[in-house]
């Protein structure tokens, strides 16, 4: 039993310092993989969410499209969500579901993200853009 702990460890060790070596390109083993998609999905998450917040700043004063903005985002994580599992239920009993799923939910974090960024560079007197320019 401690053998096949020390075994475990040392796995994982290895695991998470080819990852910490930023070597996620030449991942040779599920578990590094599966690591480094969790992790580019996490950047990227906290890249839309420092977006989204910037937004929410902009349209403090406006209660309405505030609400909106909180519909709209709630409605995109149940989507985002929901697609992901279905995208990868095809491995679902795979070792490799972690990684599909985070690479998944990172590719769909990433094209919000990028739709939220437009919201935020809308060109002076464009009436279609919600979010107002910043003052």
């Amino acid at each position: 039993m401690t053998r096949l702990f020390l075994i475990a460890s040392l796995a994982m060790f290895a695991t998470t310092a080819a990852y910490a070596a930023g070597d996620c390109a030449n991942a040779q083993d599920q578990t590094t993989m599966d690591a480094c998609a969790s992790e580019a999905f996490k950047k990227s998450d906290k890249q839309l969410n420092e977006l989204y917040k910037q937004i929410s700043t902009r349209l403090k004063d406006d209660a309405d499209k505030s609400k909106l903005l909180v519909t709209a985002q709630r409605a995109w994580v149940t989507f985002r969500d929901a697609e992901c599992a279905f995208s990868a239920s095809g491995v679902a009993e795979s070792s490799a579901y972690p990684m599909i799923h985070s690479m998944c939910l990172d590719g769909l974090t990433q094209t919000r993200t990028k739709d939220l960024q437009t919201y935020l560079a809308c060109e002076e007197g464009d009436l279609s853009c919600p979010v107002p320019s910043a003052r």
